[in-house]
């Protein structure tokens, strides 16, 4: 069982973005927005309903857009208050009261494993999430993060998120191979980085969120660069459950993945139709559209 509960959560937000050139050179990814909220914000919101107190965001040179979003604007508010804005001022204060906010800066990308290792005084000797920061992840309960933690406060060890694709798909994803626990748990045997689909262990696939122990730093400080020359977290993993446990859950939820053009429309669209302000007339607009095709 883990000693601590997780309270800190690590958002890796500092690599290029090429694929939304060029829009990407002067705004971040994790800022584009679903509707009017930029993605990051999502995921920030995450962590924060999953309990985490502390966020620790991993940014770049590019990536000054990100702190300032969630940093104080007090001619703004001012603005808004002279104006009688008062719903817009509220928001703009609880943005900057979800959580205690750190930033940390990665010179050079060198592969989501070399990103985690920035974290390591931040995070010290406990348990902690970790959030990709251009993914956002929804469910119909408890956030994945959340869920995650569950696990790992109940059994120790580590816990990742799992989804099922198809077997055509195994290639783009790191793909866990386990044996069921309880639930939609499973324990880890095999853990293998875009395998080939003859090659994989399953194909449930790692989707973006994860609750690590603190032993993955010493893990990462000895594990080689692997595909693409970088530092591959799932390397890592794959050692570290040669030493303690490592989980897996198969959660029911949606995946959406804003690091592509396609997901991201398709993002905008979901997050859209939820809306109670445009909800409506999205859908008519869509229908409309449909129907004229």
């Amino acid at each position: 069982m883990s000693a601590n509960p997780v309270r800190k959560a690590v958002i890796p937000a500092a690599g290029y973005g090429t694929r939304f050139l060029p829009i990407a050179k002067a705004v971040p990814k994790e800022m584009l927005p679903l509707v009017d909220k930029p993605v990051i914000q999502y995921v920030v919101e995450e962590a924060v309903a999953s309990g985490i107190t502390d966020i620790l965001l991993i940014i770049s040179r590019s990536k000054r857009a990100i702190e300032e979003h969630f940093s104080p604007a007090a001619d703004l508010e001012m603005e808004l208050q002279a104006k009688g804005k008062h719903a817009e001022l509220e928001q703009l204060r609880a943005l900057q009261s979800l959580a205690n906010l750190h930033f940390v800066w990665q010179p050079k990308m060198g592969g989501l494993g070399d990103a985690v290792r920035y974290a390591r005084t931040f995070v010290g000797n406990e348990p902690f999430a970790l959030l990709l920061g251009d993914t956002v992840v929804t469910t119909n309960g408890a956030p994945v993060t959340r869920q995650l933690a569950d696990v790992v406060e109940k059994h120790g060890g580590s816990c990742i998120a799992l989804q099922e694709v198809s077997a055509d798909k195994v290639s783009r994803y790191g793909i866990m191979g386990g044996d069921a626990v309880e639930g939609n748990v499973i324990r880890a045997t095999k853990f293998v980085e875009k395998p080939k689909p003859e090659e994989a262990p399953s194909r449930l696939a790692v989707s973006a969120r994860y609750v690590l122990s603190p032993a993955i730093f010493d893990v990462l400080d000895q594990t080689p660069p692997g595909k693409g020359g970088e530092l591959q977290l799932t390397d890592a993993l794959a050692t570290l459950m040669a030493k303690e446990p490592l989980f897996g859950l198969r959660y029911d939820g949606q995946r959406h993945d804003i690091g592509n053009k396609l997901d991201f429309i398709k993002a905008n669209v979901h997050f859209g139709l939820q809306r109670d302000d445009i909800g409506g007339a999205l859908k008519e607009w869509l229908r409309g559209m449909t129907n004229a095709q």
